[in-house]
Order: C-alpha cells, then sequence, then structure tokens
C-alpha cells in the first residue's frame, strides 16, 4: 500500500470513536464475546454489562476485562451483537426457459 493511502487511512481510523456501552442502549444490541484460545463465545446482556462496567466502556476494550468461562483465558474479543438482519441475499438458479 503506498505512504499517502497508508497515512489517509490511520487518520480516518484515528478519527473513529470506539462505541461504548452507552452507544448500545438505543439498538437494544447486546454484547458478543469471543475467545480467541478456544473458540468458546458467548452473548452477555447489556444491561449486566452497563451495572459491572458503567456507560462510557469502550465495547473492543472490553475483552481485555473479561475471562473466557470455557477456558480461562483472558484474551477474549468483544463486539455489539448487533440484531440479525436474516437472510440478506438469496441465490437461486433461473428456470429454464425464463429467460
Amino acid at each position: 500500500m503506498g505512504r499517502i493511502k497508508h497515512q489517509a487511512l490511520a487518520a480516518d481510523e484515528a478519527a473513529r470513536r470506539r462505541a461504548a456501552l452507552g452507544d448500545l442502549i438505543p439498538y437494544g444490541a447486546d454484547v458478543f464475546c469471543w475467545c480467541n484460545r478456544c473458540g468458546h463465545n458467548a452473548v452477555l446482556p447489556l444491561k449486566a454489562m452497563l451495572a459491572r462496567f458503567g456507560p462510557a466502556q469502550e465495547v473492543p476494550a472490553l475483552g481485555a476485562r473479561l475471562r473466557c468461562s470455557g477456558c480461562g483465558s483472558k484474551d477474549v474479543a468483544t463486539r455489539p451483537d448487533w440484531p440479525s438482519l436474516g437472510q440478506v441475499a438469496r441465490h437461486e438458479t433461473e428456470p429454464e426457459g425464463s429467460s
């Protein structure tokens, strides 16, 4: 990647604000957790996370404060558990003779 593009991408990333727990309230999104060691995953209720860590806690940084209930690792990734959109695309073949 060229130096100018790399600098532009770095500046764009630096300007973004990470989602905090309080930002998830209007969406009703919980917190999805993934253990990078064993692959165990879970969805933690937003209400419980707000009570424990407060609304200013950044969601991506929350993983450093959690421990996997499967293997005990502290290598946990977290992200908002956005509501599912359901099936987004449908892949069907056209019936013969319809074109």
